[in-house]
């Protein structure tokens, strides 16, 4: 009976815990490499339609810098720059689109299920936020053979009641056939 109520106590709590509590914390090198190579896909957002977009991702030798290429016209009439470099447990984040000024944050990177999340407090939309982004694994599939990443970037709003994050931007990511 107690060994019941522990594990109905234990799945509760990982139902109500953050992504933090349940994940394992990773580096940089184990993402890097999976990513590497030239995307195709869409990316959308709750206020526009999607769009056709181009990614390139490159790793530096030693897999600590990450960069991410979002090709133009998917957000501004510039192509996006993600690069995320390792710096001891965490991931120093520069954004840059040619358009804003930078944006630089500190986040963590974790690993759950197969997916990963970078996790950090930030500002988007010129609102305090809790920033996730997360890579979770596309399944192949008969239109899809190759599988490929679903790119979500997501906010949890510091200036309002919500307990849920919402994703600000979709981007999908397939090998080009």
């Amino acid at each position: 009976m107690m060994k019941s109520r522990l594990l109905l106590l234990l799945g509760a709590l990982s139902v109500t815990l953050p992504l933090s509590a349940v994940a394992d914390k990773v580096v940089l090198a184990e993402l890097c490499p999976q990513l590497v190579g030239e995307w195709q896909g869409s990316a959308a957002n709750p206020t526009l339609d999607p769009m056709a977009i181009t990614t390139s991702v490159m790793c530096s030798a030693d897999h600590r810098n990450l960069y991410i290429s979002v090709s133009r016209g998917s957000r501004f009439s510039n192509s996006e720059t993600w690069w995320f470099r390792q710096q001891q447990e965490k991931v120093l984040l520069v954004y840059a689109n040619g358009v804003t000024d930078d944006v630089s944050q500190s986040l963590t990177l974790y690993r759950h299920a197969g997916s990963y999340s970078f996790l950090g407090k930030g500002e988007i939309n010129q609102r305090p936020a809790l920033v996730q982004l997360q890579f979770d694994p596309l399944v192949a599939s008969v239109n899809q053979p190759q599988g490929g990443w679903l790119w979500q970037q997501s906010a949890h709003y510091l200036d309002d009641d919500s307990e849920q994050y919402q994703v600000v931007r979709a981007l999908s990511l397939y090998q080009p056939e």
